[in-house]
């Protein structure tokens, strides 16, 4: 497998044998390197295809996603090496969806929509451009043109007109759970990130906000409101709500509308979430559920350091 893997690459039987040693260390896939490679795991192919490309000094490495399908060990392996070739001086060309590996790694980066280059730039600069893109908000782009009210909307989603919907500039989930007796209604919401933007992806360590608007079809004596963050998993990972914070909550009348905001500093590890939200209420005893969306949209959170678990306890570390 490894012969005929750098042999396709370009290389020589002797260049192959002189680095078998690190190939086979590097791939770390056991008696599975003498198994056709119709046996592999997707995962196991790329460890050893990865094994050869880098262990054969390349001058220009270009890595297409590859590493998604590795572990987290395999992968900090391949970054390590990353590293070295760069002290070496040697070319990098790494094809990602992954914002946070983009502006921990890259020097430079080029954004690519629908096979044309739209920009090329600092990782930060072109990471908040690619964030546009995603949601059709690229100024730039012709078929993705917004209307001078949607822009607006975007960079002052407290100024919103009452024809604009926050929610048509998230990427929405199409299969979500929307329940409730409906006598509140979320009519819409929103995910603003640090600088102001209507934005699905966010920047670790910087504030944002949760904003959603209830219109009251029936009156509602003690309102509730709520988020829930999710990893893809299902898990929940943290959220709050109107009364956990003791906020008071006046009663609201039919026909009239709340703008309810939480705002705080995002601290979860990078990768991707889901948002819920939730308008409840106890009457007497019984708990009432007005209007719910589970996993309304998605939250894609940028880091360029990640430690373990769900979220940062931003440590700070002495050495005497």
């Amino acid at each position: 497998n490894i012969y005929l893997n750098g042999t396709m690459i370009g290389f020589s039987k002797e260049e192959i044998e002189e680095k078998m040693d690190d190939i086979l260390e590097f791939a770390d896939i056991g008696n599975f390197v003498n198994q056709p490679v119709k046996t592999y795991s997707s995962g196991m192919f790329v460890r050893l295809a990865f094994a050869v490309a880098i262990n054969i000094n390349p001058e220009i490495l270009i890595v297409d996603e590859a590493l998604s399908v590795g572990d987290v060990f395999f992968q900090a392996k391949c970054y390590k090496k990353f590293e070295e070739f760069k002290e070496m001086g040697k070319t990098i060309l790494f094809v990602s969806h992954d914002l946070s590996s983009i502006s921990k790694y890259c020097d430079r980066v080029i954004l690519l929509n629908k096979g044309t280059k739209i920009d090329e730039g600092s990782p930060k600069d072109i990471v908040d451009e690619f964030k546009q893109v995603m949601v059709g908000q690229y100024a730039e782009n012709t078929e993705n043109e917004v209307s001078e009210s949607q822009q607006e909307a975007k960079n002052n989603p407290e100024e919103i007109t009452n024809t604009e919907e926050w929610k048509n500039m998230l990427t929405l989930n199409p299969k979500v759970q929307d329940y409730g007796d409906k006598r509140a209604e979320i009519v819409d919401f929103a995910i603003v990130d640090s600088t102001g933007k209507i934005s699905n992806v966010l920047e670790k360590g910087k504030e944002f906000s949760i904003r959603m608007k209830v219109k009251f079809n029936s009156d509602i004596q003690n309102p509730i409101f709520a988020f829930t963050i999710k990893n893809v998993k299902g898990i929940e990972i943290t959220g709050t709500n109107t009364m956990v914070e003791k906020i008071d909550v006046k009663p609201a009348s039919a026909g009239e509308q709340s703008i309810i905001t939480f705002k705080q500093n995002l601290d979860l590890q990078g990768g991707d979430y889901l948002l819920s939200l939730g308008c409840t209420s106890f009457e007497g005893d019984d708990f009432v559920v007005y209007h719910r969306l589970y996993d309304v949209c998605n939250m894609f959170v940028v880091a360029d350091k990640n430690s373990v678990g769900f979220y940062d306890m931003n440590s700070k570390i002495t050495l005497e």
